[in-house]
């Protein structure tokens, strides 16, 4: 199970129209549901893996030691069994920004992981692709962002809690 980190598991904020990571740790603020729906999956024998864009430390908006800390509280405030996080920005053309598929396959090797038996679930686009290149089932958590033509995830959902249910159901059918 792989999962964003932002807009899906804890809250996003909006600045001139963009959503952006929290910037400071008190800014950190876990969504409703998520501490259920992640005991869930962990129970139901799921590795659940948090996968994150951080490009506002190529953009120089936040330090690393910054983004470092509010990575550490996430995971003192949520049990996961890793996070993996890119601080790169489109132009460094890494391959581990998302929709690049690279911090997925870097997880699934790490955690011994089956990528087609796994799901991706995040707010945006870069998620939805990143899994789909992955060959990951995606489920993506409605938001205002636009996807670009041909990108559609294969479940749409409101909330990390939705999303848990769907990959309870279809992982029970299977």
């Amino acid at each position: 199970m792989f999962l964003d980190r932002d807009g899906t598991l804890n809250r996003a904020f909006m600045d001139n129209g963009v959503s952006v990571p929290p910037r400071t740790e008190a800014e950190l603020e876990i969504l409703p549901g998520v501490q259920a729906a992640l005991t869930d999956l962990r129970s139901a024998g799921f590795v659940l893996i948090v996968v994150t864009n951080q490009p506002d430390v190529a953009r120089g908006t936040m330090t690393y030691a910054t983004a470092q800390r509010i990575n550490e509280l996430f995971r003192d405030r949520v049990a996961v069994d890793a996070l993996l996080a890119c601080f790169h920005d489109d132009g460094d053309d890494c391959a581990c920004r998302k929709p690049r598929p690279g911090m997925l396959l870097e997880g699934a090797q790490q955690l011994g992981v089956d990528l087609a038996a796994s799901f991706v679930v995040g707010d945006r686009w870069r998620d939805t692709e990143a899994g789909r290149r992955a060959g990951c089932t995606s489920i993506q958590i409605r938001s205002s962002e636009l996807s670009p033509p041909g990108v559609r995830p294969d479940f749409w959902v409101t909330d990390v809690g939705e999303a848990a249910e769907i990959v309870l159901r279809v992982s029970a059918a299977h």
